[in-house]
C-alpha cells in the first residue's frame, strides 16, 4: 500500500511544468530569436502524428496502453538478469516511469530510487491520462546536440514540424533517446540509421506498421538537414532591448523568459533591422585617435512609436553595452527642442524673426559659431539651416530656460541643467539615440510625441494574450510649428550642415557635433524617425573624433537609400490641413549696375529715371534714398520692379541716389547698390 499510495510524497507537480524556450517574433510568425536555457518547445498530443507516438512506444514500451505503470512481466525479466549478475545490470521501464525518473529523481541504480520511481509512476498514472503521461514525456526527453523535446528535436535534425514527420523520421526521433550522441544523424550516420531500422523492425512487430511499408522506410536515406551554421547577429542588439523590455515594463525577468515558453511579438522590421546592422558593422566611420569609433542607431515608426530597428554597437552581440540606450551629449541636434520649436510656440517669433549673430559673452558662457563667422543679424530660418551657435544661446536667453525646459520635459529631454549651455547641447548627463528618435518622431507628427516601444504582444505558453502594448502619447508643439521645422529641416538635410551624402527621397533633419567627442544625425521620414550617435565609450586625451557630423548624415543617408530599394519610402511631407506654408527665404541681390537717366519737364524742371537689374524674386522690396549731408533721405520704395521715378528737381540741382534690396520677410536690408548721379550737365 506504501508503494502504491506513497507517490505523493516523491511527486511535486511543480516539476511537471516543463521548461520551454520564448520566441521572439514579428507579427507574421517570423522567429527572429529564440531565449532559452534549454531548447525546448512544448506541443500538444494533438500536434504529434499517432505514427510517430507508435514509434516511441512500440521501441520504449510496447504495452504503455495496457498497464498502470508498471510493467510488471518486464521488471521480474530484469531482476533474473540482475540476480543472475549480482548487480544491476537492466531496467524494465515503462515510459510512465521514466517520466517519473527524469522529472523527480537522479540517475543512480539503487533499489531505493527504483522504488520511489514505481511509487511515483503509479501516481502519475492514477493522475493523469496515457496521453497526457506521453505528451509530458515527449515534451520531455533529450534527443543530443543541445534539443529537449519532440518538436526541438524535428526542427534540429529536420528543420520540420513533428506534425509534418514522415514515419521513417519518427523512427529516427525514437532511437535517439537511449543514446543521442551514439546514434547522432549527423555525427554517426551508420548507427543512426542501424538504430533507426530496428525502431521499425518494432513497430513491424507491434503492428504498427506492414512488413512492406517496413522494408520501404528501411530503404530510405535518413533526410536529415543541418540548419545553417550561422553566427550572424543583426538581431542581437533589438533582442536584447526586448528582454530589457519584459523586465522593466512587464516584470518578466531573463530567467523567467527561459523557461516559461513565451510568444513575444515585436515591431522589428527584419528588413531595415538587416540593412542597419550591416551598416553599422560595416559602413564608413569618423577617424579617431582611438581605435575604431563606435556608434549606434534607432529608427521608430513615427506613427505609433514602434522601434522598427536598433543597433547598439558595430560589432554588438548578446550582453555587449546597448549604446541605443546610452546617454551622450546631444550637440546641435537639440536645437530645435531646446531653443527653435518653444520660441516658433510664442507669438514674438517666427520663422524669419531676426536674432542676434554677433560674438558676444552671457556672463561667463562665451559661445562660439562653428566657423567663428558672423553675420550680424540673421532668422531664425538661417540660424536653424546653418547652426548657429551664438543665435541659439541668444534666443534661449530671450524665452528663458524655465520655458524652454517646459517643452524639453514633455519630449521626455529633461534635464537638471540650468545654463545656456543647453541651447548647443551641451549638458552635464546627455540623451539616448533612442530618446532623439522619439522626439525628431514628434515633429513629423504634428507635434505628438509617442513613446517608442519593442513588444507589441506578450502570450504564456497557453496562447493567452497575457500583457500588450498600450499607446502613449502627448501634444508637445502645435502643427503650426511642427510644420515650420519640418520645412526647415529639409533644408538642413539639402542645404544645410546635415547635405552630405544622397539620399533622393523626403527627409528632414540635423546634424550634431560635440566638440570632437561626438557626433550625430537625427531626423525623420514621412515613415520613419531615426538617430544615429557616433564616438568613443570614454572620452580623454587620446580619445579624440577626427572629422565632422557628415559622417552620421552619410551613413543614416545610405541606411535610408537601401531600406528604399526593398519598400519604397515617401518623397515628400504630407502637409497637414490648416497649417500654413514656409514661404521660401529670399535672397537679396548685390546692385552694381544701377543707372540714371534724365527727362525735359516744366519750366527749368528735370524729371529723372533710376533703373537696375532684378533678380526673378518678386518679393523683394527696393528701397531708394537720396544723399544729403548728415542723414540720407528715403525718397520711395518699389516691390519687384527694376524702376524708379524721380518727382522733378531744378535744372540747377545736382543730386546723387543709390537702391537698397530689403527682404519683406525679415525686414533685414542688403547692401546699398552702386551711387548715381542725377543733374543737367552744362
Amino acid at each position: 500500500m506504501t508503494i502504491y499510495f506513497g507517490g505523493r510524497f516523491v511527486v511535486n507537480e511543480k516539476d511537471l511544468i516543463l521548461d520551454e524556450m520564448t520566441t521572439v517574433e514579428t507579427a507574421d510568425g517570423e522567429v527572429i530569436e529564440r531565449i532559452y536555457t534549454k531548447n525546448r518547445q512544448v506541443v500538444s498530443i494533438d500536434q504529434i502524428p499517432e505514427h510517430v507516438q507508435d514509434a516511441f512506444t512500440a521501441v520504449e514500451d510496447s504495452r504503455f496502453r495496457e498497464h498502470s505503470g508498471v510493467d510488471f512481466k518486464g521488471i521480474l525479466r530484469a531482476v533474473y538478469k540482475d540476480i543472475a549478475a549480482m548487480k544491476k545490470v537492466e531496467g524494465a521501464s515503462t515510459i510512465t516511469q521514466q517520466l517519473a525518473k527524469n522529472v523527480f529523481l537522479t540517475n543512480e541504480k539503487t533499489w531505493m530510487r527504483k522504488t520511489k520511481e514505481v511509487m511515483a509512476a503509479l501516481y502519475l498514472e492514477r493522475n493523469l491520462t496515457k496521453d497526457e503521461i506521453l505528451e509530458l514525456y515527449l515534451n520531455r526527453i533529450y534527443f543530443g546536440e543541445g534539443t529537449y523535446g519532440i518538436e526541438a528535436a524535428s526542427q534540429h535534425y529536420f528543420q520540420a514540424s513533428v506534425s509534418d514527420l514522415t514515419i521513417a523520421q519518427g523512427a529516427l526521433l525514437a532511437g535517439l533517446p537511449k543514446a543521442p550522441n551514439t546514434y547522432s544523424p549527423f555525427e554517426n550516420p551508420e548507427a543512426a540509421e542501424e538504430r533507426r531500422n530496428v525502431v521499425l523492425a518494432r513497430m513491424y512487430d507491434v503492428g504498427s506498421i506492414d512488413a512492406a511499408a517496413m522494408k520501404q522506410m528501411q530503404g530510405t536515406t535518413l533526410a536529415v538537414e543541418r540548419e545553417a551554421d550561422t553566427e550572424e547577429t543583426w538581431s542581437n542588439s533589438y533582442v536584447d532591448l526586448v528582454i530589457q523590455e519584459a523586465a522593466d515594463k512587464y516584470h518578466i525577468s531573463r530567467d523567467e523568459l527561459k523557461r516559461g515558453g513565451y510568444r513575444i511579438i515585436v515591431e522589428m522590421d527584419p528588413v531595415i533591422q538587416k540593412i542597419a546592422a550591416g551598416e553599422m558593422k560595416s559602413g564608413e566611420y569618423i577617424p579617431g585617435t582611438a581605435g575604431p569609433v563606435e556608434g549606434a542607431l534607432t529608427i521608430t515608426d513615427h506613427r505609433t512609436g514602434a522601434i522598427a530597428a536598433a543597433v547598439g554597437g558595430r560589432d554588438y552581440v548578446h550582453g555587449d553595452f546597448n549604446r541605443v540606450l546610452a546617454e551622450q551629449p546631444p550637440a546641435s541636434t537639440i536645437k530645435p527642442f531646446a531653443v527653435y520649436g518653444p520660441a516658433l510656440m510664442m507669438d514674438e517669433y517666427d520663422p524669419y524673426s531676426l536674432l542676434s549673430d554677433e560674438r558676444q559673452a552671457f556672463g561667463d558662457f562665451n559661445p562660439a559659431n562653428y566657423n567663428d563667422e558672423y553675420e550680424g543679424q540673421v532668422s531664425l530660418y538661417e540660424a536653424l539651416v546653418e547652426s548657429k551657435n551664438v543665435s541659439a544661446v541668444w534666443l534661449l536667453d530671450q524665452i528663458g530656460i524655465p520655458y524652454a525646459k517646459t517643452y524639453l520635459d514633455k519630449l521626455g529631454l529633461s534635464t537638471n541643467d540650468e545654463g545656456l549651455a543647453i541651447a548647443l547641447g551641451g549638458l552635464s548627463e546627455g540623451f539616448t539615440p533612442l530618446q532623439m528618435a522619439e522626439a525628431y518622431g514628434a515633429l513629423a507628427q504634428s507635434g505628438v510625441k509617442k513613446d517608442s516601444y519593442t513588444i507589441k504582444q506578450i502570450l504564456d505558453r497557453d496562447e493567452q494574450v497575457i500583457h500588450e502594448h498600450t499607446p502613449e502619447e502627448v501634444q508637445v508643439f502645435d502643427a503650426q510649428t511642427s510644420w515650420y521645422l519640418t520645412e526647415i529641416l529639409q533644408t538642413v538635410v539639402e542645404d544645410g550642415t546635415a547635405s552630405s551624402g544622397d539620399y533622393s527621397k523626403a527627409l528632414a533633419g540635423k546634424t550634431g557635433t560635440q566638440q570632437d567627442t561626438d557626433v550625430w544625425f537625427a531626423g525623420y521620414t514621412p515613415e520613419y524617425a531615426g538617430a544615429l550617435w557616433m564616438g568613443y565609450d570614454s572620452n580623454g586625451e587620446d580619445s579624440r573624433l577626427e572629422g565632422s557630423s557628415a559622417y552620421p548624415a552619410r551613413m543614416m543617408k545610405r541606411i535610408l537609400t537601401k531600406v528604399d530599394q526593398q519598400q519604397e519610402l515617401g518623397a515628400a511631407f504630407e502637409q497637414p490641413e490648416g497649417v500654413e506654408s514656409l514661404p521660401d527665404p529670399v535672397a537679396l541681390p548685390v546692385i552694381t549696375d544701377a543707372e540714371a537717366t534724365l527727362n525735359l519737364g516744366g519750366l527749368a524742371t528735370l524729371r529723372g529715371t533710376i533703373t537696375w537689374s532684378i533678380p526673378e524674386d518678386e518679393r523683394i522690396i527696393y528701397r531708394i534714398f537720396r544723399e544729403e549731408e548728415g542723414e540720407d533721405v528715403k525718397v520711395g520704395e518699389v516691390t519687384g520692379k527694376g524702376e524708379f521715378r524721380i518727382s522733378a528737381f531744378s535744372v540747377f540741382d545736382e543730386t546723387r541716389y543709390y537702391i537698397v534690396p530689403t527682404d519683406p520677410l525679415t525686414g533685414k536690408e542688403g547692401q546699398p547698390s552702386n551711387s548715381v548721379r542725377l543733374n543737367w550737365d552744362f
